[in-house]
């Protein structure tokens, strides 16, 4: 068991109040908190080290340039990439999606080709793939959810065709919690000689991932949702993809040499990182890492699944309240969506914020799937290794408080 307590000291935001109630933060799904290791960091390279990195033969570039790389092979390390070649900084994970959808896809998809994505996708995982299909002429199609909020993986077979040239799908659904069987589809999908992308951006912060046992071909992810800062991302890619694929930008640092008429690339990875990058934020998601393997994937997960069942049960215990996503909490993350009977997300939000709760309200970037569930928004409570019981008894005592706050002004 990890010691919450002691993890709790290790962020100062933790200790602050909100409308004079003590901060109980439940949107890590949005954006994680940062322990004072990772603001130390960002800070300690603004006062000791800033520089632009890679080109400087100076004591301050060569200083940054180890940094900068170091956190490369921190993150290669944290996903068990084969090499922090097969690593390359975004910022953020629709970059990285994005990326792959120009990079990949405009040399590989043609007329009537397909990709296969799911029901539950972010914004982010659908609209670079609209866009790619509307340029190329080819068509999406998508895994359907059962009733439970779980992918209908019986469907699959028929969905693969000679046509298909990518599935790519999320890890783990921001709205429903869901963890999806991404090894079954990969298996499947290279079966047929398909590539997989994963979007790691809610997985890859709370489970422990292994990239080569995974297999998977592409996999993008994001530092702000993993205690590290804003504006840095992942695409971990299969080296032979890296290789073959065109740069998505041009610029400085990603080239090998420049002519009037033409250019040659660089190595991997900086082959797609053009212009400077942002080296500060990239050496504190350095620290993040560190602190993430200090307590421990496998800890951190079953903390927060333990965490994830407990909400279940106690918000289930609240009349008119209905919870999203699979009921068993083994196959879901550590976050909830719910709905209160007669009150709408936005006001539940807003009196939970009076309460000094945080969470999310709204269509949480997924209107498809808010299309499906026949919705037109949800509150959604998530967690992360900092959180504890407690706090999830005052999610469910300012719930019903909202919910009678509620009852009288209607009645007014």
């Amino acid at each position: 068991m990890i010691d919450v307590g002691r993890i709790r000291r290790d962020f100062p935001i933790l200790q602050r109040q909100v409308h004079g109630k003590p901060l109980i933060y439940l949107d890590s799904a949005a954006t994680s908190q940062k322990p004072k290791a990772v603001v130390e960091a960002l800070v300690d390279y603004y006062t000791q080290t800033n520089a632009n990195i890679h080109r400087g033969i100076h004591a301050l570039s060569e200083e940054a340039t180890a940094l900068y790389e170091g956190a490369r092979g921190k993150v290669a390390r944290f996903i068990a990439a084969p090499r922090p070649s097969t690593v390359i900084f975004t910022r953020n994970t629709t970059e990285s999606i994005n990326l792959v959808s120009h990079a990949w896809g405009l040399r590989h998809v043609q007329p009537g080709d397909e990709i296969i994505l799911t029901e539950m996708e972010h914004h982010s995982n659908i609209v670079p793939w609209q866009l790619l299909a509307q340029a190329k002429g080819a068509k999406l199609r998508f895994i359907r959810l059962n009733a439970e909020g779980q992918l209908a993986l019986e469907e699959l077979p028929q969905l693969i065709s000679g046509k298909t040239k990518l599935i790519t799908l999320t890890l783990m659904s921001n709205v429903l919690g869901t963890i999806n069987p991404v090894r079954a589809v990969i298996q499947a999908a290279h079966a047929r000689g398909i590539p997989v992308l994963v979007d790691g951006a809610q997985g890859v912060p709370h489970l422990p991932i292994n990239v080569v046992d995974l297999n998977c071909d592409f996999l993008a992810f994001s530092a702000h949702k993993m205690l590290g800062p804003t504006g840095v991302g992942v695409l971990y890619a299969k080296e032979a993809l890296l290789e073959e694929m065109d740069p998505f930008l041009g610029g400085g640092d990603m080239i090998r040499d420049v002519w009037l008429d033409h250019s040659t690339w660089n190595d991997l990875p900086w082959k797609y990182e053009a212009g400077t990058p942002n080296i500060a934020d990239v050496i504190a998601f350095g620290a993040a890492i560190d602190y993430l393997e200090k307590i421990g994937m496998p800890e951190i997960h079953h903390h927060e699944q333990e965490l994830g069942g407990y909400a279940l049960d106690r918000l289930r215990e609240i009349e008119g309240l209905s919870v999203h996503g699979p009921s068993d909490p083994s196959i879901r993350g550590g976050l909830v969506s719910f709905e209160v009977k007669g009150l709408h997300p936005h006001d539940l939000g807003q009196l939970l914020d009076a309460e000094g709760i945080a969470i999310r309200a709204g269509h949480h970037c997924c209107k498809p799937l808010m299309r499906k569930m026949g919705v037109v928004a949800t509150a959604r409570a998530s967690f992360y290794l900092y959180n504890t019981r407690e706090e999830i008894d005052a999610l469910a005592a300012a719930i019903l408080k909202a919910k009678e706050v509620f009852s009288v002004v209607a009645h007014r």
